[in-house]
């Protein structure tokens, strides 16, 4: 080893936490500070909590079930006009009117939800 490029090492270097605990260990410093240590920190104690800060949690369900909410009335959209095209194909090859059909399908589905 090169002589005076190396920094001292102090083998029963002191650790000093904010909470008062202290021990020893092996460093380049004499005395070390920290502000957290196993005898302090939440995790280590088993006083972890998950905070909800601000309602956090309840946003993002809120948003959650929006988008559900969205999807499903999309979805209900889109079987609707697929039910129509259906109706007004099936119109057309018995040779009737496709808009009164489809008109006429979309009374009897009313008719039927409110019956429910």
């Amino acid at each position: 080893m090169k002589e005076g490029i190396h920094p001292k090492y102090y083998p029963a270097a002191i650790v000093v936490c904010s909470c008062g605990n202290t021990w020893t260990t092996g460093s380049t410093k004499p005395e070390i500070h920290t502000d957290v240590c196993s005898a302090c920190h939440p995790f280590f104690t088993g006083e972890q909590r998950i905070v909800d800060t601000a309602g956090q949690v309840d946003r993002f369900m809120k948003r959650l079930r929006g988008k559900d909410e969205i999807r499903t009335r999309v979805r209900a959209e889109a079987q609707a006009r697929t039910s129509e095209r259906e109706v007004a194909r099936k119109a057309r090859a018995r040779g009737d009117d496709p808009d009164a059909a489809i008109a006429k399908a979309r009374k009897e589905a009313t008719n039927e939800g409110a019956a429910e």
